[in-house]
């Protein structure tokens, strides 16, 4: 714990000026991003008498060894620094929202000949258009199924597509008229696309057109007497309105915008968004966050629309946007925001009719998100913390080790011998830090080498970055860099021009040691590691092993291990640790055996990619055919030279089967099949090993 007087910057040090702020640790690792209009206030506020603090800002000023900060011309400059800091470095002190799941979007892929309606999650991509979020998928599914009737647009897949054009007959969605069948050429690709935009019209809320369309239509046909087409018009109708009932119309038709609510307490907050496009509710979405420091409902509004709108552009940002209190000051805010969006955005507090009651709706589910939140944490937070009190004891260690990283080895039969390391921080998984090995000092099965090897390969890598980021650097000669760099920042967020730089503060992968090894085996996979770390001059660290078979805690140089409760939570923790450690391990042992068995003759091709194998496979549909095809053919592949294509031929040649297979049972000569490919586009390698066969490890 560091006395936060030792980094405290001298007095007139600190410019008066808009800027953002970086508080780093002892290992260099920025723990905390903030921005301020002026930088002397607000650092001001941090190195005063610790017990005036905020619990959880005195834990951050004491946690850090370091303040540095940068210097912008203007609030917006700040925002904007400030949110690529938070993105780039992700300190654990700032403001996250932890995202209960990962929403399902409603995406039509305009990006392609053939737009495709579909469920999509994660990143964003260009060229699609999303809409949602949507709470469950299945709601997407049924409100799709409702609208195909009407816009029959294609859902499958781009296989079934294939295989569709290629056999001249369409899927069943074709056969009872819920896809307009472009795979068999029924419409064109632009009376598709024409079909795409008119499903994409109807999301944004231009609704009353087409049931007015619709209407008019069936009327046409009942005068007529075309009693089966009003019929079916009448039923799409019917459908159309079906969905539109599942958003119900909260707002005037040509309302877009987003209603975010807060309900918080003194250590968390809870966010709650309603998206609304043309007056219905077409997304909700959720997030809570632990406060770090005393914070006003109106900077947390800030850090929810960073969170929100800090990746978007164009119409994903609304013209307007309501929230339960204004950022202070709200003007950098409402630029920043037009600057996303390309012009006006409206950021309010509503005051009276349909907007205010929506939002008491907003924070009602907000409020009931924070208990919803509270009521599965409470126990969470308070057996994390006793199960590392409880391992701390057991083990006779200092304090609670905050960071325990695990390894195990597993292998099949001696084969592909791989390692796995996971690291839990405030007993909580954080799977960005993990890491995975090969063993590369020797061949064959044996577990404790293998744990030898990877202790001495980690904390070598440990003491490699200790050295480079000078912390054995003598104290005399240690140079001291500048707190302060100027930084010029255009209107779109990007640097110009920077001063000196720092370490980066990004997480590097071996920078930061554990309190606790934990390696999966009992007494001599833990004698490998404690003489590992003892070859390598590191005696602050402890290490221990778990045993399977009776779950038995070994400590080095000990004849008997310690034996923890069944009930005891530093067990079940240590359990869980082992298990997520042996998980990733298998895992990475599985793909590393997969990848062997898919072997093909074109891995002998030197210079030849993964990209051009599968633009070679895709061409000729077959390894065989591409073995019978000539030199002048293989050319035709587009990225392959003639030089290249008389390499390949000679591969192919010289990996020429003797004979066909035969089926014994049957006498047939077995054909390559076309599609026997691996997930790479490389063929699968015959006489593969049954994966039951052997034991891994």
């Amino acid at each position: 714990m560091a006395d936060p007087s030792s980094y405290r910057p001298k007095p007139g040090e600190i410019p008066d000026s808009p800027g953002v702020y970086r508080f780093r640790d002892e290992h260099r690792r920025v723990i905390y991003v903030g921005k301020a209009k002026s930088l002397r206030q607000r650092l001001a506020n941090y190195f005063q008498d610790l017990a005036g603090l905020h619990p959880r800002t005195r834990s951050m000023v004491t946690t850090a060894a370091s303040v540095e900060w940068t210097v912008v011309s203007t609030e917006v400059e700040a925002l904007q620094l400030e949110y690529s800091w938070i993105k780039e470095y992700d300190p654990r002190f700032n403001v996250k929202y932890r995202d209960d799941k990962s929403y399902p979007y409603l995406a039509v892929t305009m990006n392609e000949e053939y737009p495709r309606v579909q469920v999509m999650r994660g990143h964003k991509k260009k060229g699609v258009r999303y809409f949602g979020p949507y709470a469950h998928a299945w709601a997407i599914r049924d409100t799709v199924d409702l609208l195909l009737r009407v816009f029959p647009v294609r859902t499958c897949s781009a296989g079934v597509f294939k295989n569709a054009a290629r056999t001249g007959r369409p899927c069943l969605l074709g056969y009872i008229g819920k896809c307009s069948a472009p795979c068999v050429d029924r419409v064109s690709a632009e009376e598709h696309r024409e079909l795409a935009d008119e499903f994409c019209d109807f999301m944004t809320g231009r609704t009353n057109t087409y049931i007015r369309r619709l209407e008019k239509q069936m009327a046409e046909a009942a005068d007529e007497m075309e009693y089966e087409r009003a019929a079916r018009l009448r039923d799409d109708i019917g459908a159309l309105k079906k969905a539109m009932e599942k958003n119900a119309v909260v707002l005037a038709d040509a309302t877009d915008a987003d209603l975010i609510a807060v309900a918080e307490d003194e250590l968390e907050a809870a966010v709650q968004i309603f998206h609304v496009r043309g007056g219905r509710v077409r997304g909700q979405r959720g997030w809570v966050t632990d406060k770090v420091e005393e914070i006003t409902t109106g900077a947390l509004v800030e850090h929810a629309l960073q969170q929100l709108y800090g990746e978007e552009t164009g119409d994903a940002v609304p013209k307007e946007v309501l929230v339960p209190a204004l950022p202070d000051p709200v003007e950098p805010v409402q630029e920043w925001l037009a600057g996303r969006r390309g012009s006006g955005v409206s950021l309010r507090i509503p005051q009276r009719g349909d907007k205010k009651a929506l939002m008491e709706t907003v924070e009602r589910n907000a409020q009931q998100a924070l208990v919803l939140h509270k009521t599965k944490r409470a126990s969470d937070l308070t057996t994390r913390s006793r199960a590392l009190e409880e391992i701390a004891d057991a083990l006779d260690l200092d304090s609670a080790p905050l960071r325990i990283e695990c390894y195990d080895i597993s292998h099949l039969q001696g084969d592909d011998v791989v390692a796995s390391m996971v690291v839990f921080e405030d007993g909580l998984a954080r799977k960005s830090e993990y890491r995975r090995f090969q063993i590369k000092g020797f061949a064959g099965q044996d577990d404790v080498r293998s744990m030898h090897e990877v202790i001495t390969r980690r904390f070598r890598r440990y003491l490699a970055e200790k050295e480079k980021t000078g912390e054995w650097t003598d104290g005399e000669n240690a140079e001291t860099p500048d707190h302060a760099e100027t930084l010029e920042i255009d209107r779109n967020g990007e640097i110009v021009e920077a001063g000196p730089t720092e370490d980066d503060g990004r997480p590097k992968k071996f920078a930061y040691p554990p309190q606790l090894v934990v390696v999966d085996g009992g007494a001599p996979q833990v004698a490998a590691a404690r003489r590992a770390l003892d070859e390598l001059g590191i005696d602050d660290i402890a290490v221990c092993g778990l045993a399977k078979r009776l779950e038995e805690v070994w400590l080095p140089g000990d004849d008997d291990p310690v034996v923890l409760p069944r009930t005891s939570e530093g067990l079940y923790l240590l359990q869980r640790v082992r298990d997520e450690a042996h998980r990733f391990a298998i895992t990475y042992q599985r793909a590393k055996r997969s990848k062997r068995f898919r072997s093909s003759p074109l891995d002998d091709v030197p210079g030849l990619g993964d990209t051009r194998k599968q633009a070679l496979l895709k061409h000729f549909g077959s390894l065989k055919k591409l073995r019978s095809a000539t030199i002048d053919q293989i050319c035709e592949v587009p990225g392959i030279g003639r030089k290249t294509a008389e390499t390949i031929a000679v591969a192919l040649a010289r990996s020429a089967p003797a004979a066909p297979a035969v089926n014994t049972a049957t006498g047939e000569i077995m054909e390559e099949e076309p599609g026997t490919m691996g997930s790479s586009g490389e063929p699968v390698a015959a006489g593969a090993p049954d994966e039951r066969r052997g034991q891994e490890t």
